[in-house]
């Protein structure tokens, strides 16, 4: 396990923007280098991360529809 993302209490978590109203969203937290990525039904499930610049291309690439 990364010890960046160990500790996700203590993370800053976010529901994304657009989330759906049914409860069906993500969350997101940074953490240093990583963007920590969540299910918001199960905050103390399992975690996946990704690169800060591959975070930023992805949601690069969702809001141009992609």
């Amino acid at each position: 396990m990364n010890p960046q993302i160990a500790s996700s209490a203590e993370r800053n978590w976010r529901k994304a923007l657009r989330s759906l109203t049914n409860g069906e969203c993500v969350e997101v937290a940074d953490a240093g280098r990583l963007v920590a990525v969540r299910d918001s039904k199960r905050p103390e499930g399992v975690m996946i991360s990704y690169s800060s610049r591959a975070w930023r291309s992805f949601v690069a690439e969702t809001k141009e529809g992609r």
